[in-house]
C-alpha cells in the first residue's frame, strides 16, 4: 500500500505496536521513514548522519546479554573520544573534553521526562503519606476492635486456643480489610482515570502511557498486603495480652477504663497526632503548588492573550521559496483580516510562550550583545497589543529590502544602551560594508517562551522566510474561526500541509500543564489526608466517648453541665489536633525548602499558607468532635450508671 507525503509516494511496509508512540515520553510519531530518504520530503534540508554539526540524530543499539551498560559505556567513550580528537576529519580538541553518555531507554531518550520526573517523584511521596494515614486509621480501627474484643480473646485462650493462632486469625482479618480496599481502589483508579480523561482535568494525559497494567496492579497487590499486615499486627499482639482473670468475670467491662494518666498518651492518641501532622503536611505542600499556579496565571504577559488564535503552516515542504513565502503570508494576512469578527491579522517565525527559543549573540563596539530573537510580519505589535514606546514598527516594504532593520524590547535598551538612545544604532558587525541591524523601534517588554523566566533582551527581525505561524485576534471565540481559516488556505493552495490550530490561552494552559498537573493531584492528596486524619480523629474520640460512658454519667449525676462534658471531648479532641498540627508545621518549616524549584512567588516558609492550613485543620477538627460530643452530652445518668 502506498501513501503520499507532500506528493510523494511513499510504500507503507509495516504497522507498529498500537502501544509504541516514541522513545521520548510524552511524544508521538504517526509514522517512520529510513532516514536515507529524508532528502525526498526535505530537498533544502543540508543536514545528514555524517554532518558532525547535527545535533538531533539520536543512536539506538541493543547490547548483548553478556554485555552490561557499564562495559558499553567505557569501550563506546574511548572510541568516541578517540574519533572526536583523531578521526578523519577531527572536530574537537583535548581541551574540549568530549564524551558520550549512554541512557537506558526505558528511562527515555529526551522529550517530557525531564519535566515530569520530579513532579511525579513529589506526587509519589504525597501519595506514601496518604498511605501512612490510612496504615495509622487501620492500626486505629484494629487496636479498638481488639479492646472491645478482649472478653473473646480471653475465652478463646481459656479453652486451649495458642497466641499464635488468635494472632493468624486477627491478621487474616486485617488482610481481608485491606484487600477488599485494593480491589475497591483499583475499581476507582480505573473509573477515576476513565473521567478524567473525559473531563480533561489532568490535560493531554494521553500523550503519556496512563494506562493501568499488571506491573502496577501487582504492586497495588502488594501494597494492600502490607497495609493489611503492618498496621494490624501490633495490635494483633496486643489483643492476645489478655490478663484472663479479670476478662472472664461476668461483670467485666467490654470496654475498658484507661487511668486518666494514661488517657493523654495512648497508642490511639499518638496515631490521631502521626495522621494530623502528616496532613498538615500534605496540605501545606499542596497551598504552596496551589499559590504558585495561581501566581503563574496572574503574571503579567506584556501581551493580550485572549481572543487569539494561532495557525501554524509551513510552506517550504511544497517548495516555497522566499519571495513566494512572503507573497503567501500577505495574501494570507489580507484573507484573514476580511473575516467576521477578525480585529487584526499578523504572523511570526514562532508564537509567544511557545517554548521555542531562538537566540544569537552579537558584538557591537567590542560589547558583547546576547540576545534572544523573534522574526515577526507587519501589524505583529498592534495584534498582540505590545506597546511600541519609540520609533516604529515594521511595514511590508521591511521585509523585502535588503536593508536590515530590527526593533528590540526595553530590556535590551536598558542592558546594552543604558546612557544613550539606541535608535539608528546599529547592531552586529563594524564591516561597513555589513554593518548588521539598524534600530529603527522599542516596544514594551513580554514573556518569550517561558513564564518563569525572567524578560530577557529581544530582538525583533522582519520575516523574510520560512514556516510561519498567524496570529489572529478576535472579538469573539477565536475556536468558530477554525473551519473558515482551513477553508481559506485550502482554496489557496489545496496542496499545504495541515495547519496547526489552538488559542493562546490553550498553549499557556499547555506550558502550565505540569504546574496544573502536580498542583491539583496534590490538592486531592490534601483533602484525602484531611479526610482521613478527620476519620481518625472522629474514631478516637467516639471510641473515648463510648468507653468513659460511665464516668460521663457519674459527672452528670454530681452536677456537671453539659458545657463541662462538651469541654472535656472537644478539648481532648483539639488538643490532639493542635499537637498534630504543631508537629506537621515544624517539619513542613524544615521539608519544604526541598520543593522550592517547583515554587514560584511564594516562599517555602510562606506564613499565609502554614496560617491558612492551620486554621483548615483547626475547623476540621471542630466538626470531627460534633458528633462524639454530642452524644456525651446526651448520656442518661441512670442509664449510664448502670452501664455494663
Amino acid at each position: 500500500m502506498a501513501e503520499c507525503l507532500d506528493r510523494i509516494p511513499f510504500t507503507i511496509v509495516g504497522i507498529a505496536e498500537p502501544n509504541f508512540t516514541s522513545l521520548s515520553p510524552g511524544s508521538t510519531q504517526d509514522m517512520w521513514i529510513p532516514l536515507a530518504l529524508y532528502t525526498r520530503l526535505k530537498p533544502d534540508w543540508s543536514g545528514g548522519p555524517d554532518d558532525p554539526g547535527n545535533g538531533w540524530l539520536t543512536i539506538v543499539a541493543r547490547l548483548k546479554e553478556e554485555i552490561r551498560v557499564a562495559q558499553a559505556q567505557a569501550a563506546i567513550s574511548l572510541f568516541f573520544r578517540n574519533e572526536m580528537l583523531n578521526g578523519t576529519k577531527p572536530t574537537s580538541k583535548d581541551a574540549d573534553n568530549p564524551r558520550i553518555i549512554l541512557t537506558l531507554v526505558q528511562k527515555g531518550i529526551v522529550g517530557d521526562r525531564w519535566g515530569y520526573e520530579k513532579p511525579l517523584y513529589l506526587l509519589m511521596v504525597a501519595v506514601g503519606i496518604v498511605l501512612l494515614i490510612a496504615c495509622s486509621n487501620v492500626a486505629g480501627l484494629m487496636l479498638a476492635r481488639g479492646t472491645t474484643r478482649q472478653k473473646e480473646m480471653a475465652v478463646r485462650l481459656a479453652l486451649g486456643a495458642g497466641r499464635t493462632r488468635i494472632v493468624r486469625q486477627l491478621l487474616t482479618e486485617s488482610v481481608l480489610l485491606s484487600a477488599v480496599g485494593g480491589v475497591v481502589g483499583v475499581l476507582f483508579a480505573y473509573w477515576s482515570l476513565t473521567a478524567l480523561r473525559s473531563t480533561n482535568w489532568l490535560g493531554p494525559v494521553d500523550d503519556f502511557a496512563v494506562n493501568p497494567n499488571g506491573r502496577v496492579l501487582m504492586f497495588t497487590v502488594i501494597v494492600s498486603l502490607i497495609t493489611g499486615i503492618l498496621p494490624g499486627l501490633g495490635p494483633a499482639i496486643r489483643g492476645t495480652r489478655v490478663d484472663l482473670t479479670p476478662a472472664l468475670k461476668e461483670n467485666a467491662p467490654t470496654l475498658p477504663d484507661v487511668p486518666p494518666r494514661y488517657r493523654w498518651f495512648s497508642f490511639g492518641s499518638a496515631l490521631v497526632v502521626a495522621q494530623v501532622a502528616l496532613s498538615t503536611l500534605v496540605l501545606i505542600g499542596a497551598g504552596l503548588l496551589v499559590r504558585t499556579l495561581v501566581n503563574l496565571k496572574s503574571i503579567d504577559l506584556g501581551f493580550d492573550a485572549n481572543n487569539l488564535l494561532l495557525v501554524g503552516i509551513d510552506p517550504t515542504d511544497n517548495g516555497y521559496k522566499d519571495g513566494q513565502l512572503r507573497s503567501l503570508y500577505r495574501e494570507l494576512q489580507s484573507r484573514f483580516s476580511l473575516l467576521r469578527g477578525v480585529v487584526s491579522v499578523t504572523y511570526s517565525s514562532d508564537t509567544l510562550l511557545s517554548g521555542s527559543s531562538w537566540g544569537r549573540t552579537v558584538f557591537t563596539e567590542n560589547v558583547e550583545m546576547k540576545m534572544n530573537m523573534l522574526s515577526i510580519g507587519p501589524r505583529f505589535f498592534d495584534t498582540m497589543r505590545i506597546p511600541l514606546i519609540a520609533g516604529r514598527a515594521f511595514t511590508p516594504s521591511d521585509c523585502d529590502s535588503t536593508h536590515k532593520v530590527t526593533i528590540i524590547n526595553q530590556a535590551f535598551a536598558r542592558r546594552y544602551f543604558e546612557h544613550q538612545n539606541p535608535l539608528g544604532l546599529y547592531l552586529g558587525r563594524s564591516d561597513p560594508n555589513d554593518p548588521g541591524e539598524e534600530v529603527i523601534g522599542i516596544v514594551a517588554d513580554t514573556k518569550y517562551d517561558d513564564l518563569k523566566k525572567n524578560i530577557e533582551p529581544t530582538a525583533y527581525l522582519p520575516l523574510k522566510g520560512g514556516g510561519a505561524h498567524f496570529e489572529l485576534r478576535t472579538s469573539e471565540n477565536p475556536e468558530t474561526l477554525i473551519s473558515t481559516v482551513q477553508s481559506i488556505v485550502s482554496e489557496f493552495d489545496s496542496h499545504l500541509p495541515r495547519l496547526e490550530y489552538k488559542t493562546e490561552v490553550e498553549q499557556i494552559d499547555r506550558s502550565l500543564f505540569r504546574e496544573h498537573l502536580v498542583a491539583r493531584l496534590s490538592s486531592f492528596f490534601g483533602l484525602l489526608a484531611l479526610i482521613l486524619a478527620c476519620i481518625g480523629l472522629y474514631g478516637l474520640l467516639s471510641y473515648d466517648v463510648a468507653r468513659r460512658t460511665r464516668e460521663i454519667g457519674i459527672r452528670t449525676a454530681l452536677g456537671a453541665q453539659q458545657r463541662d462534658v462538651l469541654r472535656i471531648v472537644v478539648g481532648q479532641g483539639l488538643a490532639l489536633a493542635a499537637v498534630g498540627t504543631a508537629v506537621g508545621i515544624a517539619v513542613a518549616a524544615g521539608v519544604t525548602r526541598y520543593i522550592q524549584s517547583f515554587l514560584y512567588g511564594v516562599r517555602p516558609t510562606d506564613p499565609g499558607t502554614f496560617v491558612g492550613v492551620g486554621i483548615v485543620l483547626a475547623l476540621v477538627a471542630l466538626a470531627a468532635c460534633y458528633l462524639p460530643a454530642r452524644r456525651a452530652v446526651r448520656v442518661d445518668p441512670m442509664v449510664a450508671l448502670r452501664y455494663e
